[in-house]
Parts: structure tokens; sequence; C-alpha cells
């Protein structure tokens, strides 16, 4: 059996897409799809003196209505990367961890990508690897695919070898609607997963914040954490 999931590369995700990647054999980032404005793809949550921050990286969009992930550019004029690293160092110099994991992180982020999916894939590779996570990754910009939805995704599964298919419970609804995987032979599950509560500071718990939150609190507990989550 070989299991694969499928998700756009986000911005510093959250938990539950790291135990996601954790569960399948194959990991494919969905960068050949029409980028959403004001997505995860350029965004995601910290928490700062208690409260929900987010953090947003901008990108060109004038005239490019309908580009794919993978061909949006970071707005060179931003200085985001700076800023990004002041809030986080703000948010997170007092966590257990920061001292350990905090100047890999911020020289990703200062790298100069160019690319938003380049930028993703790379901050997302490096949290992959300090969580301990050895899912072999690739982008669906790879293949030659094509299709929508349902039959997009049974395509990759198809063009990588995989006969089972984990699946985000968001995307349940379309995938049920189709027979794309059924004629393919390709199983599919879903990713069930509940948030688990872990020491996050002095103020009371905020779920759904971006991954580097866990890292930053529970250091090498970090990986047995997040698979707490998982219901199968």
């Amino acid at each position: 059996m070989t299991i694969a999931a499928i998700m756009q590369p986000t911005y510093l995700p959250w938990i539950g897409y790291f135990a996601m990647i954790d569960r399948v054999d194959r990991f494919v980032f969905l960068d050949s799809v029409q980028f959403a404005r004001r997505s995860w793809q350029q965004r995601n949550r910290i928490k700062l003196d208690g409260r929900e921050y987010m953090l947003t990286v901008p990108v060109l969009t004038k005239g490019r209505r309908e580009q794919a992930i993978m061909d949006v550019e970071i707005d060179p004029a931003s200085a985001y990367a700076r800023q990004h690293i002041a809030t986080i160092r703000q948010a997170y110099a007092k966590a257990p961890f920061f001292p350990d994991y905090a100047d890999d992180l911020f020289a990703i982020l200062a790298d100069g990508h160019r690319g938003l999916s380049e930028l993703n894939v790379a901050l997302i590779s490096w949290l992959m690897s300090v969580f301990g996570i050895s899912t072999s990754v690739v982008s669906s910009s790879s293949f030659e695919a094509e299709g929508h939805k349902a039959d997009l995704l049974a395509d990759l599964c198809r063009d990588i070898g995989a006969d089972t298919y984990l699946s985000a419970p968001g995307s349940a609804d379309y995938i049920e609607e189709s027979d794309a995987f059924a004629v393919r032979d390709i199983a599919v599950w879903f990713h069930a997963y509940e948030h688990p509560v872990y020491p996050q500071g002095p103020d009371p718990f905020l779920p759904y914040m971006s991954a580097i939150d866990l890292l930053f609190q529970a250091g090498p507990r970090s990986l047995s954490i997040l698979r707490s989550g998982v219901h199968v």
C-alpha cells in the first residue's frame, strides 16, 4: 500500500497539516492550481501577547488574477521578512525552545525567496525536518496531471503510484460526488484530527496557530504531541 496526500503549499501551516504529511508515504504540494488571495497560501496565525496575530506575505497580484500558485511572486518592495522575524521574536522569545530553532527559521525567512511557493516549501520542509517527519515530497507542477478537483487529485495519485489517498475533511463533498478515485481503483481515507492541547505559556490555550508555536513551546516533544491528535 502506498498512501498519498495532496495539499496546497501554505505559509507556516498549523500542526494538522504536518500530522497529515506524517501519515502518508508521499506528499504532493499542489502548486499547479489557481492562487487564492488572502488564503492560507500567503498567511498564518501566531500567538502574540495572548492573542491571535496574522502574519501575511505580500504578493504581486495586479494583472495576474488567474495565476497558479507556482507562479506567484512575493512583492519585492515589501519588508515582510524583517517584519515577520521581529514579530515572531516578540511573540516567542521567552518560549522554552525558541533559542534552539529561531536562527534557522529566520535564515529561511531572510533568504530572499522570490516565489511564494518556493518560500512555503522551504519552510514546510524545514519544519518536517525538525519535527522528524521523513515523508517523500514532490510538487504537482512536476507532473502532467489534468482536470479539476477530484479528477486532478486522482490523476496525481496515479502518477506517483499511490493506491490510497488521504484527504482533508473539507474535500469530502466533491470527492464523494465523483467516481474519479473509484475508476482508478484508488481508496480514499479522510484525515480525522482533533487539535491537541499543549503548554503554551501563561495565557489561555489558543488552537490552530502556526506549527512554529508548538515547536517553540515543546521542542523535541512536538512530533508526539502533533501525532496525538490523529484519529484513525
